[in-house]
């Protein structure tokens, strides 16, 4: 079975690229365990975030954007000494600041998939790539994106985060073409 190789060494990061990388994700509180994930791994690899995640979940009520925005003092404190999760103190703070403007976007446009998927009119972006050499570190869209957020007042995010989380949630199916997952993708579009 071919699949994208920089996976290939690592089970649980097999499991993540098999299961959930490129599969397009319209759930709001989904949407939010990744964008809080792709910023917490900001100068690391996903794989430091992937080892964690389960962590995160526990520590961040399940991604629940009201209960992350009204995080307090206390509960910063509490999140800086877990060593379940990056405690990096401003990544945090970022989480807590994004969760807001999370809710803020939902407000506005009845959700954050509309929001998210809008800047691609609602249709997955399908790349050719045959060579991990020719995937981008960043786009225009996810420039784009990031300028957005950035005007919303969303925080520890870039162009590149915003790349990944593009990837990550299926907006840009960057699976390799010849990756089993590559035509499966494509094929799960009908379904939405």
């Amino acid at each position: 079975m071919n699949r994208c190789p920089w996976c290939e060494k690592n089970d649980l990061y097999i499991k993540y690229h098999d299961q959930e990388w490129g599969l397009p994700v319209f759930d709001d509180r989904r949407l939010f365990e990744f964008l809080i994930l792709e910023s917490a791994q900001a100068g690391l690899n996903w794989l430091t975030i992937l080892k964690r995640r389960e962590n995160y979940r526990k520590a961040y009520n399940n991604f629940d954007p009201l209960k992350v925005a009204s995080y307090d003092d206390n509960k910063i404190a509490e999140l800086v000494s877990n060593p379940g999760i990056i405690r990096y103190k401003r990544k945090i703070e970022a989480s807590i600041n994004n969760a807001k403007c999370f809710i803020d976007v939902q407000h506005e446009f009845g959700s954050f998939s509309d929001y998210i998927w809008g800047f691609v009119d609602f249709k997955p972006i399908i790349n050719t790539f045959t060579d991990l050499t020719e995937i981008p570190a960043q786009t225009s869209l996810s420039q784009k994106v990031d300028e957005d957020l950035k005007k919303r007042g969303f925080k520890f995010i870039g162009p590149t985060i915003i790349y990944a989380y593009l990837q990550a949630i299926g907006i840009v199916n960057d699976h390799l073409q010849s990756c089993f997952r590559y035509k499966e993708i494509i094929s799960s579009y009908s379904e939405y």
